[in-house]
């Protein structure tokens, strides 16, 4: 990227989509592709640039309609205008609004099948694809169209060269609208697990499901939103706020997809940090919020994870709604050609996410390979931005056949790579599973309104084997321990006789009662019990009952949900324990109540926060949560609880549910609460690994994903959700650079309630003997870019004839199916294309690009760090040793104070002493300098190297 001389690394340039919705030289341009029912796009010229910007002016629609009914429509129209969007933008001149395409320009796309990894792939994809017609080609670039196949995302089929159908599903969780799938936890409980084995294992048990289900492609793992803000409504679906613990995870749930044969799908790229205005219309405003990025940010926080899992031979990566730096992710050259494909070397396609695709050539020429659901710009149309305008642009000249060739390789490609060839494996049929029917029977494109006959869509097959256990294992090892003043593990029978009788004693000597008989345990919380079940709510959006995920594309079907009390019911002993249940969210008011209330010996409070994709609001949380708080009076319902239970002298446990950072100033120093936990979103065994915890059949070992502070504020002004926007196109500046969650708690000296990493356990560690070991010597750039270590695929040049693309005589078409078909020869007009600014400038390659993951050097191991970690506690349970690193300093550039750059997860017997070893790369130990344009290493001053169980709690030190 080019350096800006007001803000170094800037993402500032040439408007490389400012043409993204002309689609082919027929006239055909913005104006009928992005209009919409009230708003016309007009002409004005830039006084600052002098260049033709878009702006909007009412149309006049209702020419034949009487001034009363005009009159009616204006200001039904404008109470829309400003309920939608806050009125912000009524008040904004349109001329405010900014120049599309601040990105600089990034051309031509780079050509898949430089990587050796891939190289026998692009050979037979060259060979398939040589013989397909123009038509084939578009159909496997395009989607059907929304519910036009069985899947949330087919593209159609290349028959006469034997290429399928491609069946695209969510998501992140599970099998998105299926039956008989396992529910498992979130991304963000698999994050808190620090379990690089799980992250595997839980990949591999998701793809046997999928392909059990007759999926080729998940939409999964989530790496972007990354955790900016801790309200944001995604965070849950991805694995924490730090890119090296989520880049990690996303590459360990990568290669355990992949190793069944499924292509995985890493998304959002890159920045879609908010639900709030993340893409046109769906907040009331034309245009998605833009998040604006330096350069260095981008790569060292962003686009990090990305990195991982192109390194891991990730097949797709989707691209987000947002613009960045006021440019579409899915149209942003620089995005998807100059970083994932040149620098990254990314050899798989790239999808747009659903209707995130904002233009037809523009796209194409921006690096899109495949537009889901194939829809334009509304759903369910069928009026595609590729397709048959596709079809035209080709043969108009508009886009080049070498790109729409390279497009049509990369999707192949990955075919082959995943052995999705193979039709003993992948035998060439729809899914056994209909995303929109719980019927038996159903229509094969159930959005068509056509006449079809139906079906059998849903065969019920079950494919949840043995995943229960791994499901189970990650729930409870993402469970951290966040308080426990010698109360946790209890007993089955309520507590220990010896513990029981000392707790009695003490209660009567504060209160005067003497307790006899069974051990009394209350449960409290609407968070404790199955509410209306698990599937209430239409994609989980809402927050009743236990929660187990958050809603929105990234939750399923639950099989089943074990709520914690009814684990609790099978395990405590009844013959010694005895169970009161107020599964309600307040203090129930009866004296009755009350008094066994304060006759309790033990309380265990259950409280919850929820949040999801923003297409879908609960209460007043609409996809981001309004803040950090409690939901459903949690807050006031553990200070009751903790006031009343046993008259205020018995112990309270507090079990969280959340889908991030919650605030607990209100109670977490309560005297007499000993202890909580926060089991995060732990899908379908939640109880049951509760209960592994509580009882001790499982030594708590998660630790935070992310940090806990005591406000929002703590978190710096740059973590706030944009609740109203700040102009017709909302501006967000990225402005803390680095500073994000921990990073900016340590920058700014702030201490939080619990730190980024924190998490207890029953037992303790010893951490000793750190070694700091180089294995190659300090050099401030990588080795130079290699050769290419394969040659890409080369087609002719020769623009195919108009009849492959021409409807077959006698074809029975399907309304709002997306097929690549024209009426007529006619329809092609060639005149010279507006391409965009800078498309005939050649882009230097990049010195951090060379391979697949980035230049090889990158992932050179330089020094590794070793430790010795005891077990010197009373119980066997698992460590996670963490290694943060802290630069050297250098004059002009900034570092945070420490970094995460290597974890483990060993399990210790009692007295047990292991060595742990981390293996920093290059890139671990680099930072990108905006001026060299590449990772650079420190050759002066001392790398500091420093191991413990958080953040903050770092035990051993070493200098490299």
């Amino acid at each position: 990227m080019r350096r800006d001389s007001t803000k170094e690394g800037l993402l500032k340039g040439h408007d490389d989509d400012g043409y993204r919705n002309s689609f082919d030289n027929e006239g055909r341009d913005s104006s009928d592709l992005d209009a919409t029912e009230f708003l016309d796009p007009i002409s004005i010229e830039s006084k600052q640039t002098g260049r033709r910007l878009r702006r909007w002016s009412i149309r006049q629609p209702f020419s034949g309609c009487g001034r009363c009914c005009i009159i009616l429509l204006t200001v039904v129209f404008a109470v829309w205008v400003v309920v939608a969007a806050g009125g912000a933008f009524v008040y904004k001149k349109y001329n405010d609004e900014p120049e599309y395409g601040r990105s600089p320009p990034w051309y031509p796309t780079p050509q898949g099948g430089i990587a050796s990894t891939w190289a026998e792939s692009y050979k037979k994809a060259a060979k398939m694809v040589e013989k397909m017609t123009l038509a084939e080609k578009v159909n496997i670039t395009t989607g059907t169209g929304w519910q036009m196949g069985l899947a949330v995302g087919t593209n159609a089929p290349a028959v006469y060269v034997g290429f399928p159908q491609l069946q695209l599903q969510d998501g992140p969780l599970g099998i998105r609208f299926a039956d008989n799938i396992t529910a498992f936890p979130a991304g963000i409980t698999v994050g808190a697990t620090w379990n690089r084995q799980l992250m595997y294992a839980r990949g591999k048990a998701h793809a046997i499901e999928a392909h059990g289900k007759g999926v080729n492609v998940l939409l999964g793992p989530c790496v972007g939103p990354l955790g900016r803000m801790p309200a944001g409504g995604r965070n849950w679906e991805g694995f924490g706020a730090d890119p090296y613990l989520q880049g990690v995870a996303g590459a360990e749930t990568v290669k355990g997809i992949q190793s069944e044969g499924i292509m995985a799908t890493i998304k959002h790229f890159v920045a879609n940090e908010q639900e709030h205005f993340r893409q046109p219309w769906e907040w009331g405003l034309p245009h998605a919020l833009s998040a604006n990025i330096d350069d260095r940010t981008l790569h060292e926080l962003y686009a990090w994870p990305f990195g991982d899992a192109v390194k891991a031979g990730v097949a797709s990566v989707m691209c987000s709604y947002n613009m960045v730096n006021n440019s579409y992710s899915c149209g942003n050259s620089k995005l998807l050609n100059g970083i994932l494909k040149d620098e990254l070397g990314f050899q798989g396609f790239v999808m747009s996410d659903w209707l995130a695709q904002r233009s037809g050539v523009g796209t194409a020429l921006a690096g899109l390979d495949m537009t889901m659901p194939g829809d334009g710009l509304k759903w369910g149309n069928g009026d595609s931005l590729w397709g048959p305008h596709l079809s035209r642009a080709v043969l108009n000249g508009s886009v080049p056949l070498e790109r729409l060739n390279d497009m049509v390789t990369r999707i192949v490609a990955a075919w082959y790579q995943l052995g999705q060839d193979d039709e003993t494996k992948f035998p060439r049929q729809p899914p056994n599973f209909s995303s929109w029917t719980n019927d038996r029977l159903g229509l094969p494109s159930h959005g068509s309104p056509s006449p079809q006959d139906k079906v059998e869509v849903n065969k019920f097959v079950n494919v949840q084997a043995n995943h229960s256990i791994i499901a189970r294992e990650v729930a409870a090892e993402g469970t951290v321990l966040l308080k426990n003043e010698n109360l946790l593990p209890i007993s089955r029978e309520g507590l220990e006789a010896a513990r029981l009788k000392t707790r009695r004693d003490i209660v009567y000597r504060a209160t005067g009662k003497r307790h006899e008989g069974k051990f009394k345990v209350g449960i409290f919380g609407d968070d404790a019990g199955e509410g209306s079940g698990p599937n209430y709510c239409k994609d989980r959006g809402c927050n009743q009952g236990t929660l187990g995920s958050g809603w929105g594309s990234g939750a399923v079907e639950f099989p089943y949900l074990v709520a914690p009390v009814n684990a609790l019911r099978r395990e405590f002993d009844s013959n010694k324990v005895e169970l009161h249940e107020y599964l309600r969210d307040d203090l129930p008011s009866g004296s009755s109540d009350k008094a066994a209330i304060e006759e309790l010996e033990l309380c265990i409070v259950f409280v919850n926060a929820d949040s999801g994709e923003g297409f879908t609001k609960w209460n007043d949380v609409s996809g981001d949560r309004p803040n950090l708080n409690l939901q459903k009076n949690g807050d006031a319902l553990v200070g009751s609880v903790a006031a009343t239970c046993g008259s205020g002298s018995s112990d309270v446990i507090v079990v969280i549910h959340a889908v991030g950072p919650v605030l607990v100033e209100k109670w977490i120093e309560l005297p007499n609460i000993k202890a909580v936990l926060l089991a995060n979103l732990p899908g379908e065994e939640s109880g049951d690994a509760l209960a592994d915890v509580l009882f001790g059949d499982t030594n708590p070992s998660g630790h935070l994903p992310y940090t806990m502070g005591k406000s929002l504020e703590d978190y710096g002004p740059g973590a706030k959700v944009m609740y109203l926007p700040n102009g017709v196109v909302p501006q967000q500046d990225f402005s803390e650079g680095l500073y994000i969650d921990y990073r900016y708690f340590d920058k700014h000296g702030i201490e939080p309630r619990l730190e980024f990493g924190f998490g207890l356990s029953y037992t303790t560690f010893e951490f000793s003997n750190i070694k700091v070991s180089p294995k190659k010597t300090k050099s401030a750039l990588p080795a130079p870019r290699p050769d290419p270590a394969a040659k890409p695929p080369s087609y002719s040049s020769e623009i195919p004839s108009v009849d492959e693309v021409l409807f077959p005589a006698g074809f029975r078409a399907l309304k709002k199916y997306v097929y690549p078909y024209l009426n007529s020869a006619d329809e092609i007009v060639s005149r010279p294309y507006p391409y965009p600014d800078g498309y005939t400038t050649a882009q230097p390659l990049s010195g951090a690009g060379g391979d697949e993951g980035g230049n090889p050097d990158l992932w050179e191991v330089y020094v590794t760090v070793t430790v010795d970690i005891k077990n010197a506690g009373t119980r066997a349970g698992a460590v996670v040793p963490q290694l943060y690193l802290a630069y050297p300093g250098k004059q002009g550039v900034d570092f945070p104070v420490n970094v995460l750059r290597g974890f483990d997860k060993i399990y210790l017997e009692k007295g047990e002493t292991r060595s742990v070893s981390f293996d920093l790369t290059r890139r671990d130990l680099s930072y990108w300098d905006v001026v060299e344009q590449n990772w650079v290493m420190l050759t002066e001053g001392e790398y500091t190297f420093s191991v413990g169980e958080s953040s903050r709690i770092l035990k051993v030190v070493g200098k490299w």
